[in-house]
């Protein structure tokens, strides 16, 4: 094998699950090197990994630096031909990499890929967080093969085939080393959430294709470091789809899509006040605050930005909260494409 395969699981805190987990990635990962890049957690994960894992590589990192920045810190440190980014609360399952590894190898213009996203809870259903390869419409309202919004299929074979998606899911991605260091990684403002679709965005404008390899299957808990209803999580998804937004798309198209997209984020502030979620609905105002008082510094990005010769991205040519909310879509082979 003249290529080098890292298996990186970010840790925060998270002792109880690479203890249910790490026992199944050291079994179906023989011969690849697992590290554990530790975002400063303050429970016992690394005694126990110490204790418990010995074949497994600790990386501590000093502080927590959210997924983003602990992503980019621990793959300086690094060096591998592709990464496998794991997140710990993943099941993975019998020659889950070959798939994978195979289909980069076979085209060298895909830069990353995901195997199929099952949920660990229930393993018949796709989960939400990838499920069989990701896509984003033209607000960037991120959906996916298999769940729009929270609606989850059943996976009954339906999205079993290997294709170019738009986004590939942090929760277990493979990426090539060469092009996650040379576009500058996660975009650590993101802290968590999105940063993944961002990176994937900026791969497909530097020429690059990013695939789904439903050949190998994990089963993912989800949720696994910040609950659903939390508005801190609310307040990232939404100022950071925001920034995702605004940082990659034409000056043309921003004329018209900020603005539907905050009107758009305020119709869901609406729907969290009638379902009693205030939090939630504050959180949305925040977001807006927050990414408002961002836009000079992203504006001089953008300009820089500019120079670069762009591939269009191939986004959902429809508007998914319409396909969802008022066509009554639930299943993503349904949508008009």
């Amino acid at each position: 094998m003249h290529h080098t395969i890292a298996i990186v699981i970010l840790n925060f805190n998270g002792a109880h699950f690479l203890e249910k987990f790490l026992p199944t990635v050291i079994r179906h990962s023989s011969g690849f090197r697992i590290i554990v890049a530790d975002n400063c957690s303050t429970d016992n994960s690394v005694p126990l990994l110490r204790k418990q894992f010995p074949e497994v590589e600790i990386l501590e990192l000093p502080e927590n630096f959210g997924f983003a920045g602990g992503y980019n810190q621990a793959l300086k440190e690094i060096s591998a031909t592709y990464y496998i980014l794991l997140n710990s609360d993943v099941e993975v399952s019998a020659d889950w990499i070959t798939p994978m590894v195979k289909l980069l190898e076979a085209n060298p213009e895909v830069a990353a890929c995901q195997p199929k996203i099952r949920s660990w809870h229930n393993r018949a259903f796709f989960e939400y967080a990838g499920a069989s390869g990701g896509q984003l419409d033209l607000l960037a309202y991120p959906f996916c093969r298999g769940r729009i919004f929270d609606t989850l299929e059943e996976d009954k074979g339906q999205h079993d085939q290997a294709v170019p998606v738009f986004w590939a899911t942090g929760a277990c991605m493979m990426v090539r080393a060469s092009v996650y260091h040379g576009l500058g990684g996660f975009d650590a403002r993101f802290f968590a959430h999105m940063e993944e679709i961002d990176l994937c965005w900026r791969m497909h404008k530097a020429g690059y294709l990013v695939y789904v390899c439903p050949a190998s299957t994990v089963f993912h808990v989800g949720g696994g470091t910040l609950p659903k209803n939390n508005p801190h999580k609310t307040f990232l998804n939404f100022r950071n789809g925001l920034w995702m937004l605004y940082k990659n798309s034409s000056s043309k198209d921003l004329l018209w899509k900020i603005p539907a997209r905050l009107a758009l984020d305020m119709a869901a502030a609406l729907l969290f006040i009638l379902k009693h979620q205030k939090e939630d609905a504050k959180a949305v105002l925040k977001a807006h605050k927050s990414f408002l008082a961002s836009l000079p510094e992203f504006a001089q990005e953008r300009r820089m930005l500019k120079k670069n010769k762009y591939k269009k991205a191939p986004l959902y040519k429809g508007f998914i909260v319409w396909d969802y909310y008022v066509r009554k879509t639930r299943k993503y082979n349904k949508l008009k494409r």
